[in-house]
C-alpha cells in the first residue's frame, strides 16, 4: 500500500520545467500583477508605434510635457513647432479619451489629469545607403520610435469611502 501512494504522489509531482519557461512564466506573472496595480491605482495608459521621427527629437517633445497637468500639456503641444508635438498631442486625446472609457462615473474635469509617465522608445530602423565620394556608400539610418503615455487623477476615487463613512456617521447620531 505504501508503494501504491508513493506512485500516486510520484504522478502528481510536478515535472521539472525548463528554465526559459520559468522565466516566461515568471514573466508573465509579474506583467498580470503590474496591470492588477494600475488597475486599482486608476491610471491608463495609450502608446503608439512606429512613429517616424527620432527618439531623440521626440524626447525633446515629451520632456515638455512630462508630469504637466492635462490641459496645460495640451495647451503646449498645442502651440509647440516641432513635428513630435502633433503625434503626442494626439496619443494625450487618446488617453484621455481611454481615461474616460475607463471611468464612466466620473467627470474629466473634475479628475485633475496629470501626466503620471511618458517615456520614448527607439523603434524599428530603416537603412539605406547614400552614394559618397571615390565609389563609397555611407549608411542613413531613418529612425522610428515609441511613444507610451501614463495618465492619472490627482484626486483618487473615494466616493465609496466617503459614502461609507457618511453611512457610519448616521448611525452613530
Amino acid at each position: 500500500m505504501a508503494e501504491k501512494e508513493t506512485l500516486e504522489e510520484i504522478q502528481e509531482a510536478p515535472r521539472k520545467v525548463k528554465k526559459s519557461v520559468r522565466i516566461a512564466q515568471r514573466k508573465e506573472e509579474i506583467r498580470e500583477r503590474k496591470e492588477q496595480m494600475a488597475g486599482k491605482r486608476g491610471a491608463v495608459k495609450a502608446s503608439l508605434n512606429n512613429v517616424p521621427t527620432s527618439p531623440r527629437k521626440m524626447r525633446l517633445v515629451a520632456d515638455l510635457v512630462r508630469g504637466q497637468k492635462v490641459d496645460r500639456a495640451l495647451n503646449i503641444l498645442r502651440f509647440d513647432s516641432k513635428v513630435g508635438s502633433e503625434y503626442i498631442e494626439k496619443l494625450l486625446l487618446s488617453a484621455i479619451s481611454n481615461w474616460a472609457n475607463e471611468n464612466e462615473d466620473r467627470k474629466i474635469e473634475d479628475a485633475n489629469l496629470y501626466i503620471k509617465e511618458i517615456f520614448v522608445d527607439g523603434g524599428r530602423m530603416l537603412k539605406r545607403l547614400r552614394p559618397a565620394p571615390q565609389g563609397r556608400g555611407h549608411r542613413i539610418r531613418k529612425r522610428s520610435n515609441h511613444i507610451t503615455i501614463v495618465i492619472d487623477s490627482l484626486n483618487p476615487a473615494d466616493a465609496d469611502n466617503t459614502t461609507s463613512d457618511n453611512d457610519n456617521t448616521e448611525n452613530e447620531n
